[in-house]
Parts: structure tokens; sequence; C-alpha cells
């Protein structure tokens, strides 16, 4: 007992001496002692009142900025009757460049200790360097390169997080194992992770992450859950069968395709999806080539269809290499393609430009192969399912909103992901009516719903809704949906059919579709 009190009392001075200097975020009964960084060299000791058999390469070693610069050589473990706990050494020659070092003890505990280089200034030339005095907090850069076992440290990434807007992880492998109470602070914030790696770069707003949610979903404390991003090749089979689906579609694979993931991590190692809602997420993919924007396409790979639908993308291309930035609310297989599609009933129509483009993108289909059919009306069904797959929703089951569809009809899994949007609205008898010809006044105002679900639509005051009706004698023909047309109106999505008609009842067609659709994403800078 008298061993116990000792140790208890030893360790709370040590916990409020060190807190003084350190703010370390993950400590118990592990720590470091009597350590120094001096003449180019590292060393201390590590104790811990639990004792772990290996302890090969268990002081990590980091730089000022968050980089990894090797592992300390290590001794056997000694067990202390004095204060009951195990120790063991470790040294490294590290040379003598480094202000400060950061130490990270990985066995026992993750447990965080910086050193100061004392070794004496004597004015001789090659840098004897002073220790910085006052034991502050060391700051970090906006990198923090990341091993291969995916270990990010919670006091470094806490601190980066503090002095920088964006902070990058540098992924030597695969994975990143983020510490969720590292981002506790920022979650209000405008702070951004920029993660990335060979494979790909994976971009997410701290604001995105509800983590006291996930944390309950998995019964765990905010403190035990990790964050854990995968950035990943594809399999030579699924990078088979995605080249087999792009040439099914006409085209071909412009690059690598990533396996981009997210998912919160609970101390049993069981894991909880990440919903971002309707918040775009950005994932960058680099093709080393020159790629052609009107032509070239983010795609989602779904590995149980084997098929490849549109993903909300921009390009971007400097020294003979192309960045495709896809914006998705969702993890999965993201690639890029290439396509140059057309129909012989467009060649000099007035929509000829936004119809390749859209078909380009795999937004929009022919009637046939060869035929588009602009001037065809389009159903209310038909217009749901393209800005369904303009906006790149996920399709799941149909939850049997409205009298008059059918589970088993083609449209109702696009129907159910545009409900679940808040895209369409059925009528006060509860009926959608799917086959009826969709109104330019209907189809303007789902426009604009898309637009606010993708965070684009533009704000509208009274003055303004007067000012962009009133230009036209038929606005008073507009049965409900005034504030939404002089909302597309303002955004530029939709047109008068003459200068001062807007033609509000008048039935769409697929060009006027394929039109508005293309302003759609370019409003919400989906393409580019």
């Amino acid at each position: 007992m008298r061993q116990l009190l000792q140790k208890t009392s030893q360790l709370t001075v040590f916990i409020v001496l060190l807190g003084t200097l350190f703010p370390i975020l993950a400590f118990a009964a592990t720590g470091f002692k009597d350590v120094t960084y001096r003449n180019g060299t590292v060393s201390g000791t590590v104790y811990s009142d639990v004792y772990k058999p290996s302890i090969t390469e268990s002081v990590y070693i980091y730089d000022s900025v968050g980089s990894y610069i090797g592992a300390a050589t290590t001794t056997g473990v000694t067990y202390s009757v004095y204060d009951g706990v195990y120790n063991y050494g470790f040294n490294a020659y590290v040379g003598n460049s480094y202000k400060y070092l950061n130490l990270l003890e990985k066995v026992t505990d993750s447990v965080y200790q910086a050193v100061y280089n004392t070794t004496p200034d004597n004015g001789s030339s090659g840098g004897g360097r002073r220790g910085g005095g006052g034991g502050g907090v060391p700051s970090y850069g906006s990198t923090i390169n990341v091993p291969s076992d995916g270990t990010v440290d919670a006091y470094a990434l806490s601190n980066a997080l503090s002095q920088y807007d964006t902070v990058e992880l540098s992924l030597s492998g695969d994975i990143a194992l983020i510490p969720a109470k590292a981002l506790v602070d920022y979650v209000s914030t405008s702070k951004v992770l920029r993660i990335t790696n060979s494979n790909g770069t994976y971009i997410i707003p701290l604001s995105v992450l509800k983590l006291s949610d996930l944390a309950e979903k998995l019964g765990i404390s905010v403190d035990d859950m990790k964050i854990k991003v995968s950035i990943s090749a594809v399999s030579e089979s699924t990078a088979s069968d995605i080249a087999a689906a792009a040439s099914a579609l006409g085209g071909s694979v412009a690059g690598k395709s990533a396996d981009f993931d997210i998912v919160a991590v609970g101390t049993d190692n069981k894991t909880q999806a990440i919903d971002f809602g309707n918040k775009y997420i950005s994932r960058i993919l680099t093709i080393d080539k020159t790629v052609d924007s009107s032509k070239a396409t983010g795609v989602l790979y779904d590995p149980i269809t084997k098929k490849l639908s549109f993903v909300p993308a921009v390009f971007s291309t400097s020294d003979s290499k192309t960045e495709a930035t896809l914006k998705r609310n969702g993890s999965s297989i993201y690639s890029v393609i290439e396509l140059s599609k057309s129909f012989d009933d467009i060649k000099g129509h007035w929509a000829q430009s936004y119809v390749e483009l859209l078909a380009n993108k795999l937004v929009v289909d022919g009637m046939t192969d060869s035929e588009f059919a602009p001037d065809r009306n389009i159903s209310r069904a038909e217009f749901a399912a393209l800005v369904v797959r303009a906006l790149g929703l996920t399709q799941g089951g149909y939850s049997g909103s409205f009298k008059d569809v059918d589970a088993g009809a083609w449209y109702a899994s696009v129907v159910g992901a545009a409900v679940n949007a808040k895209l369409i609205e059925g009528y006060e008898d509860g009926s959608f009516r799917p086959d009826a010809q969709i109104t330019r006044e209907e189809l303007g105002a789902m426009v604009v719903r898309a637009l606010d679900y993708a965070g684009a639509k533009p704000e509208l005051s009274a003055d303004d809704q007067s000012a962009m009706l009133g230009k036209f004698k038929d606005a008073d023909r507009i049965v409900w949906a005034q504030k939404e047309l002089a909302t597309a109106i303002k955004a530029g999505i939709i047109d008068g059919m003459t200068d001062d008609t807007i033609g509000s009842n008048l039935q769409a067609t697929r060009a006027q579709s394929a039109t508005m659709l293309k302003r759609l994403l370019a409003n919400a800078n989906f393409i580019n």
C-alpha cells in the first residue's frame, strides 16, 4: 500500500508539473524522464506501470513540423521496486540541426514529449543550437507526415489546427487513423484536413464531422474514437472491370482509379459510417496527361452492378498533368473516363453543345444510340431522374410517398432519392403524376431546389423577385412557383421564351431540360 501511495503521489506531481509545460492529450501511468538532446543525440528513459514484452521501435522521433525522422534504439525493460514502474532506455543520433524534437512513445500509450537542443553554442560554425527557454508549446507546420500504420499524433494535429486553416496529412501508406479528440475544438470552424498519398487526395472540412453523434452510435466517448480515412488503389480485377464498363459506354479510363473511404472507429474496431448529408466532399485524382473537360467526367464505380455513374467533377491542367476534383457526399470507388458522344438529330440544333456535354458526363441519354429527340416533351419522372443523376445522388428503395408511384416502376428509386433530397413535391391529392409532361414552371422549381441542395441557390429579395418577373407580360400566369422561377432567372438557369414572355405553363422539351441542367451544374461548380 505504501508503494502504491508513493507511486500515485509521484505520478500526480509529475502530471501537474508536466501539464504546466506541455498540454499532453494522452497519458496514463506512462511517460518520459531524463530526456536530453545534445551534440546530435537524443536519449532518455520511458517509464510505465504496464509492461510490454516487445519494445522494438517504441519511440518515434519527429521534427518541429511533424516530419518523421526515425525510431530510437531501445534497451531492455527493468523494474523499479521504489516507484513500482517498468523502465527502458532509448537513444538515437539525429544530427544537430534541429531546435527541438517531438518524441512519441507507442508501446504502452501514445505519449508525447518535446525536447530542446541543449548543445552549447560556442560560436563555432556548424551550428550548435541553444535550447528554447521556458518550456513553451512547440509550433507545428501545416503538413504532418503519417507513417504506414496510419498513426496520427493527437497533440501534433491539434497544435497544427490551432495555427493553420488547412492541415495536410501526408500518408506513407493508405490510411490515417485520426484521433477524434484532436478535432473536437475545430468542428464548428472552417478548418480543413487535406489527406493525401500517391493514390489521391481527400479534402475534409471538419464541420461535416458530427463527432458526438458518431461516438454515441459506437457506444464510446469521443476521446476513445478515431476517424479512419483510407485512399487505396483498386485491385487489378476491379481496374479491369472499370475499363470494361467505360468501354461499354463508348469511352476509356483516363487514369488510375481509387477507393476513398471514411468511417469512425471505436475501441473494439467497430465502425460507423459517416453521413455527410448534402455536403459535397472533394477528392482529387491526378491524371498524367491533358484532358478535355468537355469530354471527361468523374465517375463512381458500383462493384455490385459493375456500372459507372456521373460524379460532379472539375478539371485543371498544368505541365501536361490534370487534376480532377470529384465532389460527392459518400464513399466509393472513383475514376475519370473520357467520352465523345453525339446524336444524329442534334446536328445544328441550338442545344447541341449542351446535349453533347451532358452526354459525355453521363447525365443525359439518347432515345437510341443515334437519336436524342431534343424537341420531344419530357415527363416529370424523366426529369426527376436527370436531376438525381446530375447531383450524383444514391438511389435507394422507394418508401411509397405517392399513391401513383408503384415500387416496381423504373422511376421508383429515382422518385425516392428526389423526395429524400427535397427536390420534388406531389399534388394535394397525394399523387406525383410521373407520366405527366413537365411544365417550365415545374422544371424551374425542381432545378432551384437542386441548386439549394448543392448549396448554390442565390439569395432573392422581394425587390429581386419583382425585377426578375416584371419584364414578362405573362408572369401573372405563374400558378405557384413565382419565387422559384424568379430565383432561376436570377441564377441564369431559365430564360424567357421571348424577350417579354416566360411561358411558365408550356411543356418543357428534352433540349430545354438539358440546357437547364448544364446551367445548374455550372452554377454549383460541379462541371467546367
